[in-house]
């Protein structure tokens, strides 16, 4: 796109280039603003905390239960016999909990599941439609697939954080807390001993969480190269490009290479911390051995305040602590592993658009000029990531095309002659100067507004995976078929597209590929006819394509621009001949002005590419002659 700012990126050496990507960045306030994501279901989380809560309590007291069944019903500290009414009172209260930690935990796992999913969705859907938002430019730094890993593989690895999260905590928080406190009612001595190694275990589980978190960002990386590897080869432009050149073998090297340190990484998120979570169940599940011995010490020491009953009971709870202890730790290892991906996330979300309206802004319907008019004025551009020393894309360019007049541009490669059409719309920005649109300055104009007066036809015709019908509604979804067919007529393709076995409803392929150059080209001509808009902006609509296809598609294109004003960019000179003026840009100025008969008369840059392209018209003549 007109000279030059894309090259700076790719002088980044690309493996410096993923480590620093790879590194969390930092992102202010990170854990407020994931919780300020949950605020919208803050009803729905509070009555799951409450089941939570409840469903916590339940577990807790069939182990208070065990001890009444051994010290009172079973085993009457008395010396009496089994008390059968009262073990059948407490059989039946301990199944009846049962069962209603059962309904609790299911109605809990269905709240938790709709709120987690729903935020996750909610998230992906404000990353979406924030990247929608950014300017052009941002899309010409940045890999697609890098993008689409961040929606899919990002928002993804953090959606079990999301869905569990809360409920974890707050009732593995509860369930530890209601244990410990059941420990210490049944011995306080015991309890002492249970947990003192929790403190050098929590303070393990930090370390451990540091280096998953770093491999986290590592594997999303990874996940990002795989992604854009596959999106790149395997579409329909990369496949044919592979098979082109034999390149299939290479590109399989290169999947296999990064596929291999995506299994490496996988292997090592999924072990870092089970040696720590190994030595936190030995260490849980010998508790309950030490404490039978040190029951026994105290039995044999004189100490009658410990029971069989009581011994049970502590040991019961003490194995239920297991769970919602680990449980914990691994919710606090995978919030310090999400850490890095909501990072990422959230570096996305923080991305300001270059390009944005103002508060205050209009419609080109209320601007002061009339529809159609497009002005330049003194207008400097630079690429945001071109180097500061280089010269600038456009420099001091001003022109002014009336309604419905055919303004064309011309000149060499890297002139700069395509920004100067993505700036009309405001696609692009001016760095200095002015762009006019309806006699108002871009800035002051709703961007949708702008756009809705403009119609494209690029060089690269982008058609969905759809039918044609399905493609032409896209610029008026409400549109009958009379009005596609009349569109359709008007660019020259009707006759054609009647002549397909399924007719409007032929599905074109991934990006039109069942079609040849010259259809596409006039269905895109096509469905900018059905948007009917009053500027067209053409960019080298006819360049790609063999000399029959360029004299329809430009008929097409001449039948479109009637009554339009039209901004051409023109690589083959007898496209323009008929604009009512042509500017001849070279080294990002309009060096030249005029019609197609004062250039060739002026005798300069225009005269010379005229000349060049009849010799080269000559020369495949007598070729082929």
């Amino acid at each position: 796109m007109g000279g030059g700012g894309r090259g700076g990126f790719r002088g980044v050496d690309e493996q410096a280039q993923r480590r620093l990507n790879a590194e969390a960045p930092e992102v202010e306030g990170l854990g407020r603003r994931v919780v300020a994501l949950f605020i919208p279901y803050r009803g729905r989380l509070v009555v799951t905390a409450l089941l939570v809560v409840l469903g916590a309590g339940l577990a807790v007291i069939p182990p208070l239960l065990v001890q009444r069944v051994f010290d009172h019903a079973l085993f009457p500290l008395d010396g009496g016999a089994p008390d059968l009414s009262l073990l059948t009172l407490l059989v039946g209260l301990m199944i009846g909990l049962f069962l209603l930690s059962a309904v609790v935990g299911v109605v809990q796992t269905w709240l938790t599941s709709t709120v987690g999913n729903e935020v996750t969705g909610d998230l992906r859907v404000r990353l979406f439609e924030h990247l929608q938002a950014m300017e052009l430019g941002f899309f010409t730094r940045t890999k697609t697939g890098v993008i689409q890993s961040r929606l899919q593989n990002d928002v993804g690895g953090v959606s079990g954080v999301l869905t569990n999260t809360v409920t974890s905590i707050l009732g593995n928080s509860v369930t530890v807390v209601a244990s410990l406190v059941a420990m210490v009612l049944i011995d306080v001595r015991l309890t002492l001993i249970a947990v003192v190694m929790m403190p050098v275990l929590v303070l393990i589980q930090r370390r451990v969480g540091q280096v998953r978190a770093r491999i986290a960002g590592e594997t999303q990386e990874s996940l990002s190269e795989l992604t854009s590897i596959t999106q790149e080869t395997l579409s329909v432009s990369g496949i044919l490009l592979s098979k082109s050149f034999n390149r299939q073998r290479t590109e399989s090297v290169r999947y296999q290479a990064e596929n291999r340190n995506q299994v490496r990484l996988q292997v090592r998120r999924a072990m870092s911390g089970q040696g720590f979570f190994a030595v936190v169940q030995v260490l849980m599940a010998s508790v309950p051995a030490v404490i039978y011995l040190v029951a026994g010490l105290f039995i044999t020491g004189g100490s009658e305040t410990i029971t069989a009953g009581a011994v049970v009971a502590f040991t019961t709870v003490q194995a239920r602590l297991l769970m919602p202890l680990m449980g914990l730790m691994r919710v606090a290892l995978d919030l310090q592993t999400s850490r890095a991906l909501f990072a990422r996330i959230f570096e996305y979300l923080d991305l300001v658009p270059q390009i944005s309206d103002r508060a205050d802004a209009r419609r080109v319907t209320d601007a002061p000029g009339p529809r159609g008019r497009v002005e330049f004025q003194d207008v400097v551009f630079r690429y945001p990531d071109a180097a500061p020393d280089t010269r600038p894309t456009l420099d001091g360019v001003s022109f002014t095309a009336e309604p419905g007049s055919h303004v064309a541009f011309v000149g060499p490669s890297g002139a700069g002659k395509t920004t100067i059409l993505y700036l009309a719309p405001r696609l692009y920005e001016a760095s200095s100067g002015r762009v006019l649109f309806a006699g108002a300055d871009v800035r002051t104009l709703s961007q949708e507004s702008i756009v809705d007066d403009i119609g494209i036809v690029s060089q690269e015709t982008y058609l969905f995976h759809a039918t044609i019908r399905e493609n032409l509604r896209y610029a008026k979804p409400d549109a009958t078929d009379a009005e596609l067919e009349a569109a359709c007529r008007a660019a020259n393709i009707h006759h054609v597209i009647a002549g397909f076995e399924n007719g409007y409803d032929t599905v074109v392929g991934e990006r039109g590929y069942r079609l040849s150059g010259g259809e596409k080209q006039r269905i895109a001509i096509a469905r900018v006819l059905l948007k009917d808009p009053p500027v067209l902006l053409l960019d080298e609509a006819t360049s790609a394509l063999d000399t029959v296809s360029e004299r329809v598609v430009q008929g097409a294109l001449d039948a479109a621009a009637r009554g339009r004003t039209t901004l051409s960019v023109a690589h083959r000179l007898s496209t323009v001949v008929g604009a009512d003026i042509i500017h001849v840009v070279d080294a990002g100025r309009i060096v030249e002005s005029g019609t197609h008969a004062e250039l060739l008369a002026a005798d300069g840059l225009y005269a010379a590419l005229a000349a060049e392209q009849l010799a080269a018209g000559r020369a495949i003549e007598e070729a082929s002659g």
